[in-house]
């Protein structure tokens, strides 16, 4: 089986993995990575979302072949204490419910909020629409990433 090495969360990993092995399963099954969820599969939930150079991405559809010399961050390697300014208004907004979808919120949000400190409504509506909350708690979402717009803008 082919090796591949791949830079998580800052760390070095090297994995034996089929070059189209989805990234979501080699973080969960084979890193042992389990912040990001599997959701849907094929795109339309955002579950699984996680940063690739920086960008989200949606984990269930990059191959690890893809991801290799590639900066690939987790909600466990967003901080290491949960200080992230998104992690902490999380906390502080009571986001989650379930808290199913709540990893892939947070990586899309530190992913958008990473490129633009002051993202427009129009910006963050159209970026969150793409993670999906079963629990409907979007209200409490965008209060948290208005939470992380502001302490990021101190």
């Amino acid at each position: 089986m082919p090796k591949f090495t791949l830079n998580v969360n800052n760390k070095q990993y090297t994995v034996e993995a089929e070059s189209d092995m989805p990234l979501l399963w080699v973080l969960r099954d084979l890193l042992d990575l389990t912040g990001t969820k599997y959701g849907c599969g094929v795109a339309s939930c955002g579950a699984c979302t996680v940063m690739i150079e920086g960008n989200s991405a949606l984990s269930c559809q990059r191959t690890v072949g893809s991801c290799v010399n590639k900066s690939i961050i987790t909600i466990e390697g967003l901080s290491e204490d949960g200080s992230h300014p998104v992690q902490k208004a999380w906390q502080k907004a009571g986001v989650p419910q379930c808290g199913y979808c709540q990893p892939g919120q947070m990586m899309a949000a530190a992913a958008m909020l990473e490129k633009n400190k002051k993202p427009s409504e129009e910006m963050i509506n159209t970026v969150m629409s793409n993670n999906l909350c079963r629990c409907g708690t979007y209200h409490r979402i965008k209060e948290a990433i208005h939470i992380a717009i502001d302490e990021i803008n101190k």
